[in-house]
């Protein structure tokens, strides 16, 4: 993998590029995971982790931790009015999106980007109607195995984000971000077309995700060779059907790419929704499966192997004791 840099001019239009803030909305295994390289990278008064005041409380009083070493956070409170970030990093949820919004509102000014690392296909046009869809750079994070337990997160590779504009208005904000990311040595690719590699990820969510969580298993088991491995395929063929039908233009090669980036991972990590199911958590099933039979209903394609995995998470949730 290659990062691509350009040149940064510092100085012009405004804010030195060394005095550029980063916001970072939810701290899950992503947030800390990212949290940490930029704090490390940029300088802990840079990076700011935006939370509410019970968080904040129990995280400086009990620490977050990466591979066992401490994560020295500034936290910054939801209701605190800063300068406007210059780029926000959304790492919440789906199912929490819609709080995660309220968080960041007060980071939010006229030149502040946002890119949202959740899962699925929808959420940038969610942000975009919330602050306005200039403001939202379409990005994907993958290749990553981080998995959270408790408050300390366990990680071998971080991945990367792949990154573009998906029109040609957003370019000079895409350039203030890899010029940003740049400066951070952190792991990126611009691509060209970035809606396609949205979908890309979303095929590796469908399939992986719900089959790990489903199967109680790790990443491992849906591996080349893993005993998982044909039914993950399966929903992901499912879902290479479904996009056609929208006019992207996936393929069966890209699920093999799923793979090759899947077989890279550590064997014994697993995804946020296995996390969620042994936390007892509501998963983001309506964000895979659940999309995927709405679309199925709408273009008349059966995709019986996502019906069967969104009905066992249906049936797994069921026993929760939250229900």
């Amino acid at each position: 993998m290659m990062r691509i840099k350009i040149k940064t001019q510092e100085g012009k239009k405004g804010k030195n590029m060394r005095d550029k803030t980063i916001a970072i909305v939810g701290l899950g295994a992503l947030g800390i995971l990212y949290g940490q390289h930029l704090s490390a990278a940029l300088g802990k008064n840079r990076v700011r982790i935006i939370v509410n005041q019970e968080r904040k409380e129990r995280y400086e009083e009990e620490g977050v931790t990466l591979n066992g070493v401490f994560c020295d956070f500034n936290y910054v409170l939801e209701t605190e009015k800063t300068s406007p970030a210059d780029l926000i990093i959304v790492c919440t949820k789906s199912l929490t999106l819609d709080s995660g919004m309220e968080s960041m509102y007060n980071q939010v000014g006229e030149q502040t980007t946002i890119i949202s690392l959740i899962n699925g296909i929808s959420s940038e046009q969610i942000i975009g109607s919330r602050f306005g869809h200039e403001k939202v750079i379409p990005t994907v994070a993958i290749g990553m195995d981080a998995t959270r337990e408790g408050q300390n997160v366990r990680s071998k590779v971080k991945g990367w984000l792949q990154i573009g504009a998906d029109i040609p208005e957003k370019e000079s904000r895409l350039h203030q971000v890899m010029a940003l990311f740049d400066e951070a040595a952190f792991p990126y690719v611009v691509e060209k077309d970035i809606m396609l590699k949205i979908w890309e990820k979303f095929i590796m969510n469908v399939g992986v995700n719900q089959v790990v969580m489903v199967n109680e298993t790790t990443y491992g088991g849906v591996q080349t060779g893993g005993d998982f491995h044909a039914q993950a395929r399966a929903a992901m063929l499912e879902v290479v059907s479904i996009a056609q039908s929208e006019g992207i233009l996936l393929t069966e090669e890209h699920v093999q790419k799923a793979f090759d980036i899947i077989d890279t991972v550590d064997p014994d990590g697993m995804p946020s929704m296995r996390q969620d199911g042994f936390a007892r958590r509501p998963s983001e099933v309506e964000l895979f499966s659940g999309t995927i039979l709405a679309k199925s209903d709408k273009y008349g394609i059966a995709a019986p192997v996502n019906e069967f995995l969104y009905s066992e998470v249906k049936r797994i949730e069921s026993e929760y004791t939250w229900v």
